[in-house]
């Protein structure tokens, strides 16, 4: 495929991309080479979807303990009690769409405000991008909103781009698709859950992480949220550093990922967990 034809193809050339990529390949190959993985796989995804909601959550204003999201079975008490909801049922939903978003993203991003939303509480703003006027709650990103035009027209744009495949990398890929949606915050609510889902299933259904054991959500939010605008920041931008430095940041949350899972093979080998 050509670059005229893969607009993503040249970000994989940027200044520090392709050590960012094979730092990560070979970091999620270690991982899938532990031998818990060959008893114990289906414990570390369950494991995995957990920390990884914990780490979104905590983005987005809902810092709780990992044990606490553990425990809890009351997830509509405050607006915080909701977000960890709206956090758990998106990791929990995500594997049931890989083979729809190949066909139609938008429809998978589309369910997932639905399934973040939890309910139609919210009338008819809920499962659909918003119309001109409409308000959006999303607290972390205090950028100008882009007009509803600008959001169909980006959208469809995003959509395009997935259906018809790309050669660069998985990583960057999930990275654009994360940077893009957060950006142009396209839902009533939710945004940063979506995106950071929605980055989630590109990295299972490139191969990347086909197991979806190593959450980037979980680096995301131990990286911070300073650091997290920071390189959001570079993103925006569009610049072809700004754009690395999103991407270096994404990678080096799919690390930490990875560095997380790890943790709990060497405990589940113990028998500590």
């Amino acid at each position: 495929m050509s670059s005229a034809a893969d607009p993503l193809a040249a970000l994989g050339s940027l200044p520090g991309v392709a050590e960012t990529v094979d730092s990560v390949r070979k970091a999620v190959d270690r991982v899938y080479g532990h031998r818990i993985m060959r008893r114990r796989s289906a414990e570390l995804t369950s494991e995995a979807a957990l920390r990884g909601a914990r780490g979104s959550a905590a983005l987005s204003g809902a810092d709780w303990a990992l044990e606490e999201v553990r425990r809890r079975t009351d997830f509509g008490a405050d607006p915080e009690a909701r977000t960890v909801g709206a956090a758990l049922r998106l990791t929990a939903e995500a594997g049931q769409l890989l083979s729809i978003w190949r066909q139609s993203p938008l429809r998978v991003l589309a369910r997932l405000h639905l399934v973040a939303s939890g309910s139609t509480a919210d009338g008819d703003v809920v499962g659909r991008p918003r119309l001109a006027g409409e308000p959006v709650d999303e607290p972390l990103v205090e950028l100008p909103l882009p007009s509803a035009d600008e959001v169909a027209g980006r959208l469809d744009g995003l959509s395009r781009l997935v259906i018809a495949g790309t050669a660069a990398p998985a990583l960057v890929l999930s990275a654009v698709v994360h940077g893009e949606l957060l950006a142009l915050r396209p839902f009533a609510s939710y945004n940063g859950l979506v995106a950071r889902t929605a980055e989630r299933i590109v990295l299972i259904n490139s191969g990347l992480d086909p197991k979806a054991i190593c959450p980037a959500e979980v680096g995301h939010a131990e990286l911070g949220r300073e650091a997290y605008l920071a390189a959001f920041a570079g993103y925006v931008s569009g610049t072809g550093e700004g754009m690395a430095q999103w991407i270096a940041h994404c990678g080096r949350a799919v690390e930490l990922g990875v560095r997380e899972t790890t943790a709990v093979c060497e405990a589940l080998q113990r028998g500590a967990a």
